[in-house]
């Protein structure tokens, strides 16, 4: 091995063949080292001589301003932005990469927790309206933010199952004007903020049994979304023991002529649509398509908690649509006044101009506008938050007919204001064999836009 440093003008001999050490050949003192971090030696090592394992590699003292300089080449002088991905897709229980939405969580205290999630610009399943997102689309996000938690910070195993007892949302959009600080929705995915917290926990031993979580969303310092959930999880020996005997999800959707069409429950495609029409007023029967990507993003043993969701968001926005094109052709048969009550009803829902002079033309733009107003999807109307209210009693199964029945509640319209929009609040419910398996309350509300300055 070659010495450390050896003098430019000076060869390196063999020691045996070394001439005595005087003065005139000694290494001279007052001339640098070849190298700037080495110290010159009188004797070079011989080459065939090894350095031992724990022998350094230069002398012990070296010099402070050299060191200094080589610390500055080495320090950045800007802090990388973070990286930033998904988190594994066995935490929120997806199949598919591209339906988590979690990115980040960390634990703040003992029961508080800091996480991020992202939104897509676009999705394939939860519609993006101009300005703001799928209320269901936060609904699935607290539902991983759950489900993550229990498993990164409770330590529960990736192989236990959880029921879903409660899952409540209110969404809360945006009603800033489009801006460079507020871009459309879709000019960039939405990056999400996530502040959740576990009020009531329940362990057997050291192992968590059950807990609840509330949640806060932020988007650009807004709040976008609040809700919480129960949860129970449970071990696989348990969930064997309560569901001994379960049937596979279903291979093919029957075919049903009285499938509602989407421009009718608030979505884009027939496949979205999960419900037809039955004799009884009031009531649906569930019929999805069992190869939905989204809705059956995975295999289970049960109609997903998700799919409920959307039932009922489809049967409160049919019924609201359907509802309102009646009245609207009840006041079309009244000959001059039709012009006045369809101007009053566009009037409510924010779309005065989408009157086309026409009783027909009327008539039609006035339903599409009460559906934007009840789904909270589509369209260019005002801004709507919407509730859902959530209790979940037993398992959705396969294999047994599942009724959806909606119930309107009243609503008392003030006479100070009686062209003004109000809010819409139903029961739904579903039921197999007489059996309540899931109750929903949901409720849209009309935002009042506010002026901000960009």
């Amino acid at each position: 091995m070659t010495p450390l440093t050896t003098h430019q003008n000076q060869p390196t001999l063999p020691r045996q063949r070394q001439a005595p050490t005087t003065p005139t050949q000694t290494t001279p003192t007052t001339q640098p080292p070849a190298h700037p971090a080495a110290t010159p030696q009188t004797h070079p090592t011989p080459t065939t001589t090894p350095h031992a394992p724990h022998a350094p590699h230069a002398p012990a003292t070296t010099t402070p301003a050299l060191t200094a300089a080589a610390l500055t080449l080495m320090t950045p002088t800007t802090t990388p932005p973070p990286l930033t991905t998904t988190v594994p897709r066995q935490y929120v229980h997806r199949a598919s990469h591209a339906e988590v939405f979690l990115t980040s969580g960390r634990r703040l205290t003992d029961n508080h927790f800091h996480l991020t999630a992202q939104w897509p610009r676009t999705h394939t399943f939860f519609t993006t309206h101009p300005t703001h997102h799928d209320p269901l689309q936060a609904a699935e996000t607290i539902r991983q933010a759950g489900l993550y938690l229990a498993h990164t910070q409770f330590n529960v195993p990736l192989d236990h199952h959880f029921l879903l007892w409660e899952l409540n949302i209110t969404t809360h959009p945006h009603p800033t004007p489009h801006t460079t600080t507020h871009p459309h929705p879709r000019q960039h995915p939405t990056e999400l903020t996530l502040h959740a917290t576990t009020p009531h926990t329940t362990h057997k031993g050291k192992r968590l049994t059950e807990f609840t979580m509330h949640i806060n969303i932020h988007h650009n310092h807004h709040l976008t979304a609040t809700g919480s959930g129960r949860f129970t999880c449970i071990t696989p020996r348990t969930y064997k023991r309560l569901r001994p005997h379960t049937t596979p999800p279903p291979t093919t959707r029957p075919t049903n002529p009285h499938l509602i069409p989407p421009t009718h429950t608030g979505r884009n495609h027939p496949t979205d649509t999960v419900l037809t029409t039955t004799p009884h007023p009031h009531t649906y029967l569930l019929t999805p398509d069992p190869h939905h990507p989204i809705l059956f993003e995975h295999t289970t043993d049960h109609y997903p908690g998700i799919l409920l969701l959307e039932a009922a968001h489809q049967a409160h926005t049919h019924h609201t649509t359907t509802t309102h094109n009646n009245n609207n052709s009840n006041s079309a048969g009244n000959g001059s006044n039709s012009n006045s009550n369809h101007n009053a009803g566009n009037g409510n829902t924010h779309h005065s101009s989408s009157n086309n002079g026409g009783n027909s033309g009327s008539h039609n733009t006035t339903g599409n506008n009460n559906e934007n107003k009840s789904s909270s999807r589509n369209g260019d109307g005002g801004l709507y938050s919407t509730t859902l209210n959530t209790t979940f009693h037993h398992y959705a199964e396969y294999h047994t007919p599942l009724h959806i029945h909606i119930t309107p509640h009243p609503t008392t319209h003030p006479t100070t204001h009686p062209h003004t929009t109000h809010p819409t609040t139903h029961t739904i419910t579903g039921t197999q064999n007489n059996t309540t398996i899931f109750t929903t309350t949901h409720t849209t509300t009309p935002t009042t836009p506010t002026t901000h300055t960009p």
